[in-house]
């Protein structure tokens, strides 16, 4: 069986690796993308192979396109379906509900704990 396929999208290559180490260890396979632009490039690779991602983890504060924004973008392709857990400093109630209206499934303050991501993402890949 192929592994799940996640796609990051976080201005961080600190983040990314570190997420990339977490999840590839916990048996999923994980795709980089290091802005909102980047994260749609990817999506539109992928949507013309025919393949599919399960899960996106998008930071908010990022240079080129923000996570809100990527977030309303996706919900307009193919990948609308997709869950997307939002992954970020922020900690503002606003910016949650931000997030939320935009069509983010989730939300998780950095740093995170493995246990506690990895937990997450089990909520919406089965």
């Amino acid at each position: 069986m192929q592994p799940k396929r996640i796609l990051i999208v976080d201005d961080s290559p600190t983040l990314r690796a570190s997420l990339r180490l977490c999840l590839e260890g916990a048996g999923y396979e994980v795709i980089e993308a290091e802005n909102g632009i980047d994260g749609l490039r990817k999506l539109n690779n992928l949507k013309r192979e025919g393949s599919r991602v399960s899960l996106i983890i998008s930071d908010i504060i990022m240079p080129k396109m923000d996570g809100i924004t990527f977030v309303k973008e996706v919900k307009k392709t193919p990948f609308c379906y997709t869950p997307i857990i939002i992954l970020t400093t922020e900690r503002d109630e606003t910016k949650r509900q931000e997030g939320r209206e935009a069509g983010a499934a989730g939300w998780l303050v950095k740093p995170f704990k493995p246990q506690q991501l990895l937990w997450t993402i089990k909520k919406f890949i089965r």
